[in-house]
């Protein structure tokens, strides 16, 4: 009988739980929405629906690639979670991602028209006007020469396909016989812009190109055509391939990232109706199933948003990052030595901590940097920092991780930079990656004692999605977490996995054991217990299971995640004390925050933030770095952030008992983002942060100096559309 209760409540738990990708998908659908909602300008709803298409990107390279080789190396497997096979889990998965191709072309089909009444024209060839068709003849004329087509028959194979590049795709025909023809577009401009008596026409150049392309098979009748692209699997880091830690792991990199180039194709987009017969030939030349072949009429380059960007109206109201206080270099670190700094992304600028490297660069009490780099921007100042800083004679660890998903190329090349920089570069753990976003000043202060300057993130080292991105970033000299740093780092740099720590919560040998314990310490208190938490995935079976106890225990448990959330919120008797959210707005939302109890203040008792989410590669096979803020300052901040999304009711979006989500419309004016630019750029708040012996003249004309200073410092590089 106990065995039996044992089982039901087994069966009870599991039934709180939702397939990862598909709640992945749910994420991608709330980006799709923000492409058809008319309240958004217009612009940006293209620039949205170009996200979705990148995400979508993402998810066949990653997901789905990773669930095919599961369905051929462990055909029996099941997922923990949900119970269900490979095979199975597959099947589901390409059915959602089938009914949101068709939502997505209806989102783009509303885009077109509403571009159109705008003055936005993209040129639709199936019923084109003699002048465009004159215009696109001449775009044509161009290309001509950068355009080698080439026939596949029994004497021609099929030509490698790259990933993610566009080609021209004809079923041709010579007397009786058929066959295949294949051009790649490579090379070919993805389209042009036009403007005459106040429109502004886009071509879609592999439009263009499909339009005149019987100039291309001379001696072949063009039966019909269409502009095709392969997605292909970019599951390739197989265990044991770069397991082996040497002096070697920067060479084996670079084959792994050959390789995958080459890996098969998961997915096939068709842009054009074709005939059936015509379908089934491109599906077999390249070997994908049917359910994943999609056909439609939405290009497969939406960038054109860029070229239109001066059209008033069309885009945000730009905003610039401002500096969160008024110090110059050479000032940062004896204030920082008494005070705590919070950065909150992208409303501050990320000068001041850029700054506090150069300074440390120059200061003769500071005798190391170490930090841990992931993904950098094309052009980093913080790199060049860092750089700068070795050549001033300081000692300069980057811990730099070379298997940042589809940043491999840009952070081997930064490798290189900064050993030839002078600094000492390591290339993370054999079996872990190194996620963590810390950073350790080390220097002798004014008594002889060894003194630590420690930041932690949430979001990377990058410039420019720092302007994209929700993060923030604490700057400390406490000296128990300066300690946990260096523990962190010396074990790094020995290739050791960091131990647990005191002050630092340090995945994977603390922080999921922490976090547990926290959540322990709430469940005991039962209705008094609350639990915040703010990330961007959940899928640890652990943790799930422990916040299910927490809820049935009578815990207020609040859940702000933004994309992947596997734990059914409102099941009566298992989550109905939990609330998911997840906030889709103007800016990516980054930061990860946990909180805890609730103090004599009614705020939470222990906040802690950093790099990591709760998903199982980063509590169990990341190095993730954690630190709790408890300076009163930065406390309020953090605060006011998880009070924003809490009474966000415009963009939020509320998860339901069946893992679906509703949007919140509730009411004006309680957009979470635009409540925390007011909250972090208000100018009046900065003059008031500064210490008063920076003050000097900016006592009376405070704001206007200010802002000032903010606009010169502001970082202009426009993110392009990435995996958001």
């Amino acid at each position: 009988m106990a065995e039996a209760n044992a089982q039901e409540k087994k069966m009870s738990v599991k039934e709180c739980f939702i397939d990862r990708e598909l709640s992945w998908l749910q994420f991608d659908l709330r980006v799709l929405a923000q492409a058809d909602d008319n309240d958004i300008p217009l612009l940006e709803r293209l620039n949205f629906l170009s996200i979705y298409h990148s995400n979508m990107d993402d998810f066949f390279m990653v997901r789905i690639g990773s669930l095919m080789h599961s369905k051929a190396l462990l055909p029996d497997y099941r997922d923990p979670k949900t119970g269900e096979d490979s095979d199975t889990r597959l099947k589901r998965i390409l059915e959602e991602v089938a009914a949101q191709h068709d939502r997505a072309q209806d989102v783009y089909h509303h885009l077109y028209y509403d571009l159109k009444a705008a003055g936005v024209e993209i040129v639709d060839f199936s019923r084109i006007s003699k002048l465009d068709e004159s215009m696109a003849k001449k775009f044509f004329a161009e290309v001509r020469d950068l355009l080698s087509p080439r026939i596949v028959d029994d004497k021609h194979p099929m030509q490698f396909l790259g990933n993610k590049q566009n080609y021209l795709a004809s079923h041709l025909q010579k007397g009786v016989k058929r066959c295949l023809g294949i051009c790649s577009l490579y090379r070919v401009p993805p389209y042009k812009v036009v403007e005459g008596d106040g429109v502004r026409k886009v071509f879609i150049m592999s439009h263009v190109v499909r339009h005149f392309c019987s100039a291309l098979y001379k001696k072949h009748d063009v039966r019909e055509s269409c502009i095709i692209r392969v997605t292909r699997n970019a599951d390739v880091f197989v265990e044991g391939e770069v397991g082996a830690y040497s002096s070697d792991f920067r060479a084996k990199m670079e084959r792994l990232l050959a390789k995958r180039k080459r890996e098969q194709p998961v997915r096939l987009q068709i842009d054009g109706a074709v005939s059936k017969q015509f379908h089934n030939a491109l599906m077999k030349q390249l070997g994908v199933d049917s359910a994943a072949c999609f056909v439609g009429t939405v290009p497969f380059d939406l960038g054109f948003g860029r070229e239109l960007a001066g059209i008033p109206g069309l885009k945000y109201k730009p905003r610039k990052p401002v500096r969160s206080i008024d110090l110059r270099r050479g000032e940062y670190i004896d204030h920082l030595l008494e005070h705590d700094l919070l950065l909150a992304y992208p409303f501050h600028s990320m000068a001041p901590f850029i700054d506090l490297l150069y300074e440390a660069a120059d200061d003769p009490r500071v005798s190391s940097i170490r930090i841990t780099l992931y993904r950098l921007s094309s052009c980093s100042k913080v790199a060049m920092a860092l750089a700068y800083a070795a050549d001033r004679g300081k000692d300069v660890l980057c811990l730099l991780e070379l298997r940042a998903r589809f940043d491999e190329r840009n952070n081997i090349d930064y490798s290189e930079m900064l050993v030839d920089a002078g600094c000492t570069v390591v290339y993370g753990l054999p079996d872990l990656k190194v996620h963590s976003k810390i950073c350790s000043i080390a220097l002798q202060g004014a008594d002889g004692e060894q003194r630590f300057i420690t930041q932690v993130g949430t979001g990377n080292y990058n410039e420019v999605t720092a302007e994209a991105y929700t993060d923030l970033s604490l700057i400390t000299a406490d000296k128990g977490i300066g300690q946990d740093a260096t523990a962190v780092f010396d074990a790094l740099a020995r290739g050791e996995v960091p131990p647990a720590t005191e002050h630092l919560l340090v995945a994977p040998r603390g922080f999921r054991k922490q976090l547990l314990g926290l959540m322990r310490e709430q469940r005991a208190l039962g209705e008094a217990g609350a639990i915040t938490i703010k990330c961007n995935s959940m899928n640890d079976q652990a943790i799930m299971k422990e916040l299910i106890a927490c809820s049935q225990a009578g815990v207020k448990v609040e859940l702000f995640i933004r994309g992947i959330c596997c734990l059914r919120p409102g099941i009566p008797g298992m989550t109905d004390s939990i609330v998911v959210k997840s906030v889709v707005g103007r800016y990516l939302e980054h930061s990860r925050i946990y909180a805890f109890g609730t103090g004599a203040d009614g705020n939470p008792r222990r906040i802690f933030m950093g790099s990591g989410d709760l998903l199982n590669r980063n509590t169990q096979r990341r190095v993730e770095v954690f630190v709790e803020v408890k300076d009163d300052g930065p406390r309020a901040d953090v605060l006011e952030v998880l009070d924003a999304f809490r009474t966000d009711r415009e963009d939020g979006w509320l998860m339901n008992a069946d893992g679906s989500y509703t949007r919140l419309r509730e009411g004006d004016g309680s957009r979470s983002q635009e409540r925390l630019a007011h909250y972090f750029m208000n100018p009046a708040r900065m003059v008031r942060e500064l210490p008063a012996r920076t003050l000097g003249p900016l006592a009376a004309e405070p704001e206007a100096e200010i802002v000032a200073s903010v606009e010169s410092e502001a970082i202009t590089t426009v993110p392009a559309p990435g995996i958001w």
